[in-house]
C-alpha cells in the first residue's frame, strides 16, 4: 500500500482529496493548516480559544467515502441576512459540530476523530497543530500583516509569512510526513494554505528527512492580493523560500477557453504559466483543468490519474 500525504488548506486540498480517495491501494494523510481567522472559523476561535477548523471541515466533506445527508449537512451554513453575524447567524453547521466534540471531549484531536468516523472518512486528517496560532506576513516593503484573512486584502507584496510564537506539529503530522511515498502541496494559496503548514519547524524538518517525492501541483491562476503577476516559478520559489523541498512540478497544459480567462481577469486575477526552460526539479505538464460555468478549476478525474501515474512510478 502506497501512503500519501497532501499538505495544504481550503478548497483545493480538498478536491485533491476528493480525486484521490477511491485510488486503490493508497492510505491517506490531509496535514491541514489551522491558521484560519476568518468568517465562521475566526469567531469560533475566538470566541471558544480552539484552532481554526474550517479548512479540515472541507477535507472531511471531500474524504467521506459517499456523499451523504450528513456530508451535506456538515457544509450546511445559516443564513446572515443583515450580516450582523450574531448568535448562529453565518456560522457553518459543521463547524459548529466541531466545537462542540471539541467541548465534549475536551480535545480537538479527538473531536476530528469523532466527526470524521461519523462520514465515514477515508483516511487521516491531521490538523498541522493542535495549538491556536495566529499568521503574520512581512511584505517588501516593511509592512506587517496580521491575520489569515487579511493578507491578501492588503494587495502589497508578500516576502514571507511567520508566527510569532513557537508552534508545535502534531507528532501524527511528522510521522505521516517520515512514513510517506508521495507528498503532494497544494492546490492553494501558496502563502496562506501551504506554507502555514510548511513554516512549522516540526513539519518543515520532517520534510527534509522524508524519503518521499515531494510534489507541487501548480496554481492555474493567480490569487488576487497574494500572488499577483506570479509564474509558475515565482510559486515554487515561494516554497522552497519557506523550507518546502521540491522534487516535481505538476502543471496544467489545458487550454484555457478566453471567455473564462477574461472572466478571471476582471477580478484581477490571470493565468499562471512557466517562463523557463530550465529547473531544478521535474516538471510534468499534463491536462488537469475544466471549464464549467464560466470557472478554471482542477477536474477529479484527471487529477486522480496523474496522481496514480506518479505512484506508478514510485
Amino acid at each position: 500500500m502506497k501512503r500519501v500525504v497532501v499538505i495544504g488548506g481550503g478548497h483545493g486540498q480538498s478536491q485533491i482529496c476528493r480525486s484521490i480517495k477511491n485510488i486503490d491501494d493508497i492510505s491517506i494523510s490531509a496535514i491541514v493548516t489551522v491558521a484560519d481567522d476568518g468568517g465562521s472559523t475566526g469567531r469560533l476561535r475566538r470566541q471558544f480559544s480552539i484552532p481554526a477548523m474550517g479548512d479540515i471541515r472541507n477535507v472531511m466533506i471531500s474524504l467521506a467515502e459517499r456523499e451523504t445527508t450528513m456530508s451535506e449537512l456538515m457544509d450546511y451554513r445559516f443564513d446572515d441576512p443583515d450580516g450582523t453575524e450574531t448568535d448562529i447567524h453565518g456560522h457553518n453547521l459543521g463547524n459548529l459540530i466541531l466545537t462542540a466534540m471539541t467541548q465534549l471531549s475536551g480535545s480537538f484531536l479527538e473531536a476530528i476523530q469523532t466527526v470524521g468516523d461519523v462520514l465515514n472518512v477515508r483516511g487521516r486528517i491531521i490538523p498541522a497543530t493542535s495549538q491556536v496560532i495566529t499568521l503574520y506576513a512581512l511584505m517588501r516593503d516593511g509592512v506587517i500583516v496580521k491575520g489569515e484573512a487579511n493578507i491578501p486584502t492588503v494587495h502589497n507584496h508578500i516576502s514571507k509569512v511567520f508566527y510569532d510564537c513557537d508552534v508545535a506539529a502534531t507528532p501524527a503530522a511528522v510521522e505521516a510526513i517520515l512514513e510517506a511515498d508521495l507528498i503532494i502541496y497544494g492546490i492553494g494559496s501558496v502563502y496562506t494554505s501551504l506554507i502555514p503548514n510548511i513554516i512549522i519547524p516540526g513539519i518543515r524538518q520532517a520534510l527534509k528527512e522524508t524519503k518521499a517525492k515531494r510534489v507541487y501541483f501548480a496554481n492555474a491562476m493567480t490569487q488576487p492580493g497574494e500572488t499577483d503577476g506570479y509564474s509558475v516559478e515565482d510559486h515554487v520559489q515561494a516554497l522552497l523560500d519557506h523550507g518546502a523541498p521540491v522534487d516535481m512540478v505538476v502543471i496544467a497544459d489545458d487550454e484555457l477557453p478566453k471567455q473564462n480567462v477574461r472572466n478571471y481577469f476582471n477580478q484581477n486575477s490571470m493565468p499562471v504559466l512557466l517562463e523557463e526552460t530550465e529547473h531544478d526539479y521535474e516538471v510534468l505538464e499534463v491536462p488537469l483543468l475544466g471549464f464549467e460555468n464560466g470557472l478554471i478549476r482542477h477536474d477529479t478525474e484527471k487529477l486522480r490519474r496523474v496522481v496514480e501515474t506518479l505512484l506508478e512510478g514510485i
